[in-house]
């Protein structure tokens, strides 16, 4: 092995990956909304899709809020 030369190696430039899925935008999630179908059954969380899609902009912003805090923190809330 050939020692000469050695202070002329540089460190390997380090990328972050690019995520594969970008975080979810809020009009992501009022199109998702809007496509959530009427008189379906209740899912684990017992709300009714017609009251999601009738509360309005409020209740989609808090939604979004969820999903990224969801996303940041890698954990689902206990409740």
């Amino acid at each position: 092995m050939n020692v000469c030369g050695v202070n002329d190696i540089r460190p390997a430039e380090i990328h972050a990956a690019k995520p594969l899925v970008p975080k979810l935008s809020a009009f992501g999630v009022e199109m998702a909304i809007e496509e959530l179908k009427r008189h379906i059954s209740q899912g684990i969380d017992q709300i009714p899709a017609e009251l999601i899609k009738t509360r309005g902009r409020t209740i989609h912003y808090e939604i979004h809020k969820l999903i990224i805090s969801i996303w940041n923190k890698e954990e689902l809330p206990e409740e």
